[in-house]
């Protein structure tokens, strides 16, 4: 079972508007068995969009599509479904309503005519509703082939999505089961492991695969089994999982959950009832940013601050002017006391602060360039780590986040199922 994705929007094709639809609709499409061959953006021009919708045809027995749905003369998706599949609009009463209730509702100026031609959709479409827009998806088909559209704008596709779109998939099509499960390590580079488990990677059978997904600092492993039982698939994936720990125990930090190392994080805060908080310099706030990421997280996360100049440590996180003299402020020192003062500002039961020198000047301290400290400390946890990330700053600051996220994982998975202190 294939599909190919296809995204519609000039936006798109000159880098104005990053596409990450498509890699959510890859995501779950796999998840219940239909792999994605082909992924492509394409212009807002009828003809681009004429011809990849007979290319894809040819091809596969389901495409998706994103975007130009809009009510303005650019959005044209419809009016090329009409062409390609020989239909003609028509004027939906209950779309129309669903509308003006937006309106009524949501929107300060008063609808025009360009909205309500929002309502007219193709005669032959089974319409998909879009509770937070205005522009309904629509799935049609052509000889083998099922296409489906959906609106450009990603809160409004991923709800579609999940309540509509994929039990209609599930009801329609025949599946394979397909098994997932990507294992999390730190410390060496691809090539390193891959010459390590070259011998396992030879023997895995045919119809299991692994690919290598390297990202600043970390390597995940990724095994994906195809066949007809998800229960013996999971446990052969399990099985040759397991076969790799006498290779690279050393380094094999865990497991990817289908939810992002920042959800588990705060998994674990609820679980304990308590709250971290953080205090950025070199990382101006991104690991806020990812923790606040998740719906919820105002129970765990409680806040942060970034002093990216050396006197607001002091001032605001109370770091002692005298340590900051003695050891530098970019040192373990300063780290474990920025982490201390976080918990004090915001009353939170752990602290995570990381301080360092990103580049590409040296700043208030004579530590290289790529230096970094990340601390973190809370009840029985006082823990602080040096690394040198190289002399590229974006790449030390996002390896500093994805690291400072690890860290924290790690040591509160640790905490919470073994029951140990952690100094």
């Amino acid at each position: 079972m294939q599909a190919e994705i296809i995204t519609i929007g000039d936006e798109i094709l000159i880098g104005q508007v990053i596409d990450s639809n498509s890699a959510y609709i890859a995501k779950k499409l796999n998840s219940i068995g239909i792999e994605v061959v082909q992924i492509q953006s394409i212009s807002d021009k009828e003809q681009d969009i004429l011809s990849a919708l007979a290319a894809a045809q040819n091809r596969v027995p389901l495409v998706i599509m994103t975007g130009g749905l809009g009510p303005t003369k650019d959005d044209i998706t419809k009016h090329c479904f009409c062409t390609y599949f020989e239909d003609e609009l028509v004027h939906n009463p209950d779309v129309l309503a669903h509308i003006e209730k937006l309106f009524a509702q949501y929107v300060k100026v008063p609808i025009n005519d360009l909205n309500r031609e929002q309502a007219m959709l193709p005669s032959k479409a089974k319409l998909l509703d879009n509770p937070f827009g205005t522009a309904a998806g629509m799935w049609m088909k052509k000889g083998k082939t099922v296409f489906v559209s959906m609106p450009g704008v990603p809160y409004e596709m991923k709800h579609m999505m999940e309540q509509q779109l994929l039990p209609k998939l599930k009801q329609h099509f025949q599946r394979p089961a397909i098994v997932h499960k990507t294992m999390l390590t730190y410390g060496w580079g691809e090539s390193r492991i891959a010459e390590v488990i070259s011998d396992w990677e030879a023997a895995l059978p045919d119809h299991i695969k692994l690919a290598y997904l390297p990202n600043l600092g970390r390597v995940r492993l990724r095994l994906t089994a195809k066949g007809n039982d998800e229960k013996i698939l999971t446990a052969e994936v399990d099985a040759l999982f397991e076969n790799l720990y006498p290779l690279i125990g050393e380094i094999i930090t865990g497991f990817e959950s289908d939810q992002p190392i920042e959800a588990q994080i705060g998994h674990l805060l609820n679980d304990q009832n308590m709250s971290i908080s953080t205090a950025e310099s070199c990382t101006g706030g991104r690991i806020g940013a990812a923790l606040s990421s998740i719906p919820g997280a105002s129970s765990y996360f409680v806040g942060g601050v970034v002093p990216y100049q050396t006197s607001l440590k002091t001032k605001i996180l109370e770091v002692p002017a005298s340590l900051i003299k003695a050891h530098s402020v970019v040192s373990a020192e300063v780290a474990l006391a920025m982490a201390e003062g976080a918990c004090r500002q915001f009353s939170s039961d752990y602290g995570l602060a990381t301080t360092g020198n990103a580049g590409p000047q040296k700043g208030d301290s004579d530590a290289d360039v790529g230096t970094v400290y990340i601390a973190l400390v809370g009840p029985g946890v006082r823990h602080v780590e040096h690394f040198n990330f190289g002399n590229h700053r974006e790449k030390t600051i996002q390896k500093s986040v994805n690291k400072a996220l690890e860290i924290t994982l790690k040591l509160l998975e640790r905490k919470v199922k073994k029951h140990l202190p952690i100094h």
